[in-house]
């Protein structure tokens, strides 16, 4: 698949993310609803957590930026809104570059997040995360 349109590229991230819970041993319940503020939940242990899925592309430097918002249009134009971090217990990020997910809660980063999918050219360290580190659900 070359090109997704919006909801196609959703749900893909989503089937992946699915995939991805079941081989970490997680029972996944998908809502009846796409009007919930989370897309998948997953019960571990007797735990359960409410995921939110995104599909994202990495930038040209190898960078995955994650913004906590929801942008749709209408007739009344573009409307922007932030996550309420409080419905959401993970947030899960699916890059097609690497064909993985990666996990983090949205609750531990202010309005959002960048994950480094490749190092720094320049070698930098500091205050670079590195995606694989999210690569299992916390």
């Amino acid at each position: 698949m070359d090109v997704h349109h919006t909801k196609d590229k959703g749900d893909l991230g989503v089937l992946k993310a699915l995939a991805d819970l079941a081989e970490q041993g997680f029972m996944v319940l998908h809502p009846m609803t796409e009007h919930a503020p989370f897309d998948l939940v997953i019960c571990k242990d007797q735990r359960f957590q409410r995921v939110q899925v995104r599909y994202r592309r990495c930038d040209r430097t190898g960078v995955l930026e994650i913004r906590f918002r929801s942008i749709w249009n209408d007739r009344k134009g573009a409307h922007r809104v932030a996550m309420n971090k409080s419905e959401v217990d993970i947030v899960c990020v699916y890059c097609p570059e690497t064909d993985e997910c990666y996990y983090f809660d949205p609750s531990d980063f202010n309005k959002s997040v960048k994950l480094r999918v490749r190092p720094p050219r320049n070698k930098q360290q500091r205050r670079v995360k590195l995606a694989a580190a999210y690569r299992r659900v916390p």
